[in-house]
């Protein structure tokens, strides 16, 4: 005799966390995520569907297998792994559970999902991030990018966090520090408001100031050569 799980029917959708690493598409149209453990080879939108990582034609998630998404219920449990090494460059993920779930004493396993929110944490030097720049890595046909303030973006692909809310859609916020900059879909009219602008505006700032440096670089040694 086989034992039925218990079924829930809830009035709204699961909210959960979890923590992720943002990704680019090749040509810079799409952004996304990739999980930290076992779904980190399978980018993901910000509204996608679970597909088993093992190949199997079975629909995520599966009784008896550890295929879907996967969550925590609460959020700092989500903050803790973001203190281990290799997880300092993830951002925190709060996430709609949609569809088909498994219910853990910790989390969920579940069918499908919507990413709400994104948080960024501080740039690896410690200051405030402005936007997310290619991180060195990547899956094939996405580029792993990570949080950057303006000072460190340098020559590297970047994007402001706003312009990555707008390239992920489905309504997407992506946060830094305690302020939000809003993406497409979130009610307000088209155009940037002025945090978005000042962030722009650094980045911007930021790239100028690294090609003058080469361009000086460039001048010294042609001096040089007499």
């Amino acid at each position: 005799m086989r034992v039925r799980l218990p079924e829930e029917r809830p009035a709204e959708p699961p909210t959960g966390f979890k923590i992720a690493h943002p990704m680019l598409s090749q040509d810079g149209t799409r952004a996304g995520f990739t999980g930290v453990s076992l779904g980190g080879a399978l980018p993901y939108g910000v509204l996608d569907e679970a597909h088993c990582v093992y190949g199997l034609r079975h629909r995520a998630p599966h009784r008896r297998c550890d295929c879907g998404f996967h969550c925590v219920h609460e959020r700092t449990a989500a903050e803790a792994m973001l203190c281990t090494a290799e997880h300092r460059s993830a951002v925190l993920l709060e996430v709609t559970v949609l569809g088909v779930y498994i219910r853990f004493e910790l989390g969920f396993r579940y069918a499908r999902q919507r990413v709400r929110t994104a948080t960024v944490g501080p740039c690896a030097c410690g200051a405030v991030a402005v936007a997310l720049a290619d991180a060195g890595w990547g899956r094939p046909g996405w580029r792993g990018f990570a949080d950057s303030c303006a000072g460190c973006v340098r020559g590297r692909t970047a994007v402001s966090l706003a312009t990555f809310a707008r390239l992920g859609g489905e309504g997407l916020r992506v946060r830094a520090g305690g302020g939000a900059v809003p993406g497409a879909g979130d009610g307000l009219p088209e155009g940037l408001s002025v945090s978005e602008l000042v962030a722009e505006a650094a980045l911007l700032q930021a790239r100028l100031d690294w090609f003058q440096s080469q361009l000086a670089r460039l001048g010294d040694r042609g001096s040089g050569q007499g």
